[in-house]
Parts: C-alpha cells; sequence; structure tokens
C-alpha cells in the first residue's frame, strides 16, 4: 500500500484526488528572479471516502461513550494509504505474535511501527508521514507543518508545544541531556534557532545546509525531536509539583527529577506503557514483563486506507520473550507469524522442511550490506612496507582480480548471492554496475600482471612472491572469529591468491581486540561485515565510503583525525582519499539534491577504481518466515536496518490476518 501521489499538469502541481499507485512526488519549486531555493516534501490533500469504518475491537468502548468516534479521532487530513501490486485492503482483527530473545526488544514496536515525522518509502526515498508537509530552503532552513487535529494514543493534542517541550525543555536542559542537543542538530558546532510559528508549524533554521536533519528523523532508532509535553511536564522541575517528583522518584528507585524523567521519556525503547506514543500500536501494562509484551492499537493513528479503514487492521502486536538460541526451533514449529530476527541464513533448511506442516511460508528477502564479508587492507599499517604495499592500487586491484567471487558465492551461499566489489546495490538510484563490477572478475593472469609491475616479481622456493624488503608475501587476515562461514570465505580466498604467488593467513581473535589492533594500526588486512547501507540515496550522507570514521577499517587513522578534529589519528596523505574529503565537504555544503547526488556520485566512481576494500558477496538472502494466514508482507523485499527499519517500510500496520 502506498500513499496518493501528485502529479504534473501544465508546469503547475495538482492534487486529482485518488490517483494510481506509486511514490509521493518531491515538489522542487523556485520563485523566479529568486537565489533562495526550496524543495517541498508534500502529500496531497486527499478526500477521505463518505464514510469511515470503526475498527470492531473499539466499538463497545465509542457506544458506551468512552472513546470518540473515528471521524473525530483522525486528523484534519489523515494520511491516505492505497492499495498497489501485490497488496490488498484488509480486515480488521487478530494478534501479531513474534519471538523476540530479551524485554529489552520491546523497541521493535518503535522500529516496526515506523511511524516518522518523515520516513523512507519502499524506494528509500524521504517522504512525509506524521507531517503534513516540510519545506526546505537552501538546505538550511527546515519549515515542519504538523497535521491539525491529530492526536497522541492518549487522546490528547500533537501540536507545536511538544517540539518547544524537548528543545527548550529536554535538549537544551543540561540535567536531562549533558552531552548537548544531538549532533543532528548542530552545523558547524552551532545549534538550530527554533521557531514556533504557529499551534500547528514551526522552523529550524541553521546558518549553513545541514543533510543530517531530515535523514536522521527517519531512522529506525530515530531522533526524536519532540516529547508528549501533557504527560512529561509532571515529572520535570519546571512544572511539577516538588512532592509528587519526588514521591515518583522513590517509586522508580532513581535520585532525583532528572533520572525519574529520563526513565520514563523514551520513545524509542518503548519500554513504559503510560507513555503517550504516535506509533500504530502501544503499550498495556498488561504482560509487561520478562515473557510477554503486549502492544494494542492505537485509536488515535493518522493513517487510513482508501476506503476509510483506519490503520493499523491487526488489534494487537505481542513480542513473546524467549531463549535466542529457541528461536529457529520455535519458528519452525509455528509459534510465530512473522519472523527474521534470531533465523539465519543457516537455518534455512531445518525451517523450509516444516512449512507445510507449521503452516507458514518462508521467503527469501535481500540483504542491502555492500558485501556481506568484506577484506580490509589498512591504509594505517604500521610496518611501512605494507603501508606503501596497501596504498598502492595496483596491489589492491591484483587481490580483488585474485577473489575468486563466483566460486565463494557457489560453494558457501548456494548461488544465491551477488558477487562484486563494495558498493551501491541495485536497490538505491545511485547504483551502477559498474561500480560493483569493477575490478571484481576473476582474473589471475592480470592480477599477476600487475604484482609484477609493482616489482614483487621475486620469488621463493615455494613460489610465494617477496617484499622489497625480501621477507615472504604472506598476509595475516586477521577476523573477530564470530562467524563460522568466516574461515570457509577465507580459505577459498587464500587458494585465489595463492595462485598468484601471495599467501594468506587466518588469525581469529576477537571483536574488542580486533578493533583495537586496527585502530592502532597493528593489523596488515582484517575480514569484517561490508559496509552497512548499500541502498543510500543522496538525501544521506556518504560516510562509510569517505575517511571520516575510525571505524572504518581501511583507514582507521585518518577517520579518527577527522572525528577528533586532528587531535589524534593522522591526516589523510593519498591523494584520491584527499579528493574523497573535498567531495565530502561538498555535499555537506549542497544546497539541493542535485548536488548532493553530484557529490555521491563522484565518492562511488572513486571508490570503484580505488578498490580500498575488497568486497565478496552482497545480497545474501535473510529467511523472512510468514504465517499463511497473514496477508500483504511481500514476497519479496529488501531486508535492512538502516534506511528500511527492517519491516517497518513495509508498513506492518497495513498487514493482516485473512479470516
Amino acid at each position: 500500500m502506498t500513499p496518493s501521489r501528485l502529479t504534473p499538469s501544465n508546469g503547475t502541481w495538482q492534487a486529482p484526488g485518488l490517483l494510481a499507485a506509486g511514490a509521493l512526488a518531491l515538489l522542487l519549486v523556485t520563485a523566479p528572479q529568486a537565489r533562495a531555493e526550496t524543495e517541498v516534501y508534500e502529500l496531497p490533500e486527499v478526500a477521505l471516502p463518505g464514510s469511515l469504518v470503526e475498527p470492531d475491537s473499539l466499538k463497545a468502548k465509542v457506544e458506551a461513550g468512552e472513546l470518540p468516534p473515528v471521524a473525530e479521532r483522525l486528523p484534519e487530513t489523515p494520511l491516505v494509504v492505497e492499495a498497489t501490486e501485490g497488496r490488498s485492503y484488509g480486515r480488521y482483527g487478530g494478534d501479531l505474535r513474534m519471538l523476540v530473545g530479551r524485554p529489552k526488544d520491546s523497541r521493535l514496536l518503535s522500529v516496526y511501527g515506523y511511524a516518522r515525522l518523515v520516513g523512507f518509502d519502499q524506494d528509500f526515498e524521504l517522504k512525509p508521514d506524521i507531517l503534513r508537509q516540510v519545506e526546505v530552503e537552501d538546505g538550511r532552513i527546515f519549515t515542519l507543518h504538523l497535521r491539525p487535529g491529530m492526536r497522541w494514543s492518549d487522546g490528547e493534542p500533537f501540536t507545536a508545544e511538544d517540539f518547544r517541550y524537548w528543545w527548550e525543555d529536554v535538549a537544551n536542559n543540561e540535567s536531562l541531556s549533558p552531552t548537548g542537543v544531538p549532533r543532528a542538530m548542530m552545523v558547524d558546532e552551532k545549534p538550530a534557532t527554533f521557531e514556533v510559528i504557529d499551534e500547528h508549524t514551526l522552523r529550524y533554521s541553521w546558518e549553513a545546509p545541514n543533510p543530517f536533519f531530515l535523514p536522521a528523523l527517519a531512522q529506525a532508532a530515530p531522533l526524536f525531536i519532540f516529547r508528549p509535553a501533557h504527560y512529561l511536564k509532571q515529572f520535570h522541575e519546571r512544572y511539577g509539583e516538588a512532592d509528587f517528583i519526588a514521591h515518583q522518584a522513590d517509586k522508580y528507585a532513581v535520585r532525583g527529577w532528572a533520572p525519574l524523567h529520563n526513565r520514563l521519556d523514551d520513545l524509542y525503547r518503548f519500554n513504559n506503557p503510560d507513555l503517550p506514543v504516535l506509533q500504530p500500536w502501544h503499550l498495556t501494562q498488561e504482560d509487561m514483563g520478562q515473557e510477554r509484551i503486549v502492544a494494542v492499537r492505537n485509536p488515535y493513528f493518522h493513517r487510513v486506507d482508501a476506503e476509510g479503514r483506519q490503520l493499523p487492521y491487526i488489534d494487537s502486536f505481542t513480542l513473546v520473550v524467549t531463549s535466542a538460541s529457541l528461536i529457529p526451533a520455535k519458528t519452525a514449529s509455528g509459534e510465530t507469524d512473522l519472523q527474521s530476527r534470531g533465523v539465519n541464513f543457516s537455518d534455512y533448511t531445518f525451517i523450509k522442511g516444516n512449512e507445510q506442516k507449521a503452516g507458514y511460508s518462508l521467503r527469501l528477502w535481500d540483504t542491502v550490506r555492500a558485501s556481506e564479508m568484506a577484506i580490509y587492507p589498512n591504509l594505517n599499517a604500521n610496518d611501512p612496507v605494507w603501508r606503501e604495499l596497501n596504498r598502492d592500487v595496483r596491489f589492491r586491484r591484483a587481490l580483488s582480480l585474485a577473489t575468486p567471487r563466483e566460486e565463494l558465492n557457489q560453494v558457501v551461499y548456494f548461488g544465491l548471492g551477488s558477487p562484486g566489489n563494495q558498493s551501491v546495490l541495485p536497490g538505491s538510484r545511485l547504483y551502477k554496475e559498474e561500480y560493483r563490477q569493477a575490478w571484481a572478475h576473476y582474473d589471475p593472469e592480470q592480477a599477476k600482471a600487475l604484482l609484477d609491475e609493482i616489482g614483487l616479481s621475486e620469488r621463493g622456493s615455494q613460489g610465494i612472491r617477496r617484499l622489497p624488503d625480501g621477507r615472504p608475501l604472506e598476509i595475516v587476515v586477521e577476523t573477530a572469529g564470530e562467524n563460522p562461514q568466516e574461515s570457509d570465505v577465507l580459505q577459498l580466498v587464500a587458494d585465489g591468491w595463492r595462485d598468484v604467488g601471495v599467501k594468506l593467513f587466518i588469525k581469529p581473535t576477537s571483536r574488542e581486540v580486533l578493533r583495537n589492533r586496527i585502530f592502532a594500526g597493528d593489523t596488515v588486512m582484517a575480514l569484517w561485515y561490508g559496509l552497512e547501507n548499500g541502498i543510500p540515496s543522496s538525501d544521506l550522507p556518504p560516510s562509510e565510503f569517505v575517511p571520516i570514521q575510525q571505524h572504518s577499517f581501511q583507514w582507521p587513522k585518518w577517520g579518527q583525525h577527522y572525528e577528533t578534529k586532528g587531535r589524534s589519528g593522522a591526516a589523510v596523505d593519498v591523494e584520491a582519499a584527499e579528493r574523497l574529503m573535498a567531495l565530502y565537504d561538498d555535499w555537506l555544503r549542497a544546497e539541493t539534491r542535485e548536488e548532493r547526488r553530484a557529490a555521491w556520485q563522484e565518492i562511488l566512481e572513486i571508490n570503484a577504481e580505488q578498490v580500498f576494500t575488497l568486497g565478496l558477496v552482497a545480497k545474501v538472502p535473510q529467511p523472512i518466515v510468514v504465517s499463511n494466514r497473514l496477508k500483504n508482507v511481500p514476497e519479496k523485499a529488501i531486508y535492512n536496518w538502516d534506511p528500511g527499519a527492517q519491516f517497518g517500510v513495509y508498513r506492518p500496520d497495513s498487514f493482516y490476518f485473512e479470516k
């Protein structure tokens, strides 16, 4: 299901009513002869159907006068959602069961509910959701328009006061936020200027563009820039009664008003049944314990389908807490309606075998790491010989050409993955096939020629090449020892490298030891997970492709230098990496999406040609178990944390149970 979209007509934009399925349009409006350029993220004001449908589970409360009718619970302009190909309008009822490994997984109710001020659609583009409209001027002035009449789950109005309270009384309160306002609210070390225009309009402004702001609002664990002020004020020293606050602090065994406020204020962790929310479901007091976490429908949720049914379709969402090791077995016995967490590709055969008996289907969704696992040459290695060699693009290209990715995909992943180097994947509009395939084909003869060209032609008695200082070209690839597939992957890589005169040794260690050795420059190469987000849009920062993070294992000291503003680490001193830093600055300063896209594309081109990391196989499937009764869950989709919130972008509020 998808929101209705705007269509262009004679050079203007108009909302013709309910249209065919498609993504929301991003409107670019430029005033004639004006220097300021404004991007408008907007939904059409679609007329609701003639009659609205009251959820069955709420009818008794409405008839008893305990709850207003649905027409009075919705905003003036709710988000109207249409059915798309492969999805249908649903029916009310049922309880969605999901297995989790720990009580703190209550956060998944916020992640999968995925009600955001702006959120990603299924094409991973930013679109309004809770907000009616967003205007962005010069990339630095953000005007947010709320939906008049929208309410929290307890029925209280959702207004600009909820944003003011967070900004003035939480984010800028030293007792509640001792580290200051969140990083996404800072540009050049200066916080936003915040204005309340009216009850339903507010504005955040910076002196320079802030490309991090909107994406931060759309994350799986988002930046919540609002709070239910009417609820939380009673626990704040500025508004609450001292005796009441002291009594509540004793009740929750905390010292003072600030830890009490923080304990009860967590829209992400979703662990306070009394905290009003904007998600499709809200917690109940019942079964809020170690074994079951139950959430029931939010009667004031802002989305409706095009036939007049307020979403969600499903009445309740129950997280069943169990041992993580038991999740595959319980899944195979049919004790869940929707499951991905705790189920790995290695469980596929076992779970597939129980499909008919347990009444579910097993689907394989694409993952979107740029590579399931990747090899990271350390360009900041302490050993000067290895550092110089790792920085030689011919060496990195040679090792890439000597890596048998197709064989690795067949042997380890049963041919279900996508071999290639690390770059963005087809789900991104930035994707180009040549980026992933640059220097990724298996060509040992070309690899040998490149190694000879470097001057590594001298070999020992066993055919292993020698380093310039006479040592054998033996590469120790260090791992965290966490994944049983690590040794299988590296053994196949070792066979390919051995054929071109390079010997590979595997050195398992622990995650903490591995990270510390990489950061210190003590490793030559490491095997680690691939880049987290293989489907970025131009609105998202290219952080994983430029040397700005210490935990980018190909250039940890450069990243540390950037993160610490030069206090530690090492300055970038390779021309290609210097160009990446300049392009990152271009992206930061960009005022339009076109400018951000241009910076992204050159960053990807440089990464493809320079082969800073050796990607192996991407899109290794994630098993998704779906009850045969549960409808509107995609057969094929992308499974990702950020962006995507795993199931979140597919709107579980529109899933329903067949009768």
